[in-house]
């Protein structure tokens, strides 16, 4: 029994490694690839969601077959269960879109495990220059939907972030987790070193539907002020009429 035992899974990991390779490449025949998807969605182990999760990397003509495609992996994965949650994990951290790997998550573990794993991986990012920022921009828009008591603090050092669409998200984020008084000075910090206008209206929008005073920053502050907005008798932001 143990013979047969050790014979089946070498005889599973070659089979693994076989449909890998196909569901990996996307000059494969279709056909190919469908075939190594169910039979990999069928194992339900780590390894076969491993196997699965690089067809999420690239994308096939005709449009319908490659959504085909992924979301027989997606039901593959999610099948696995517990056994997917590190593999998908892996592939979060290091991938080029978050959206696949945080639907797979979505459906894999609960919200607040969900969030603490784009929490860790937005630690790891800094403020600084990046060629892709995607990630760190999906990251903080999801943070703006997700109620949690750590998003707010793993946001808010992102007002300072070199790229706007960035900046941006952050204060969306800071909205979102209702935590706009408790970073107040932060705000307005960011406020009166921000250039993009879109990014100050969004900052004076977040003062002014909280009623938050920008005192003792007022006089900086109304050099910043865009056309929308005003600053009422305790320096409170105001839209204009």
């Amino acid at each position: 029994m143990a013979f047969l035992g050790i014979f089946g899974k070498k005889s599973e990991g070659g089979a693994v490694r076989k449909h890998a390779e196909r569901v990996a490449n996307k000059r494969a025949q279709a056909y190919d690839r469908w075939e190594s998807i169910q039979a990999l969605s069928q194992m339900k182990s780590r390894e076969a969601v491993e196997a699965l999760l690089p067809r999420f990397t690239f994308y096939v003509e005709p449009s319908i077959t490659d959504q085909e495609e992924k979301d027989a992996a997606f039901s593959g994965i999610i099948e696995a269960g517990a056994a997917g949650v590190e593999p998908v994990v892996a592939f979060l951290r290091r991938a080029d879109s978050i959206s696949w790997p945080l639907k797979m998550l979505d459906k894999l573990v609960g919200e607040e495990e969900l969030v603490g794993y784009l929490i860790e991986l937005l630690a790891k990012m800094d403020t600084e220059y990046a060629r892709d920022p995607e990630v760190k921009i999906q990251i903080l828009t999801v943070l703006a939907e997700r109620k949690d008591a750590r998003a707010a603090d793993a946001a808010v050092r992102f007002l300072e972030d070199a790229n706007e669409s960035a900046r941006f998200a952050a204060v969306g984020a800071l909205i979102g987790q209702e935590a706009v008084a408790a970073h107040k000075d932060a705000l307005v910090k960011a406020l009166c070193a921000e250039d993009s206008v879109r990014v100050r209206n969004r900052v004076f929008e977040a003062l002014a539907t909280a009623g938050l005073s920008v005192q003792p920053e007022q006089e900086r502050v109304k050099g910043r002020l865009t056309p929308g907005y005003t600053l009422d008798g305790g320096f409170v932001p105001r839209k204009r009429a």
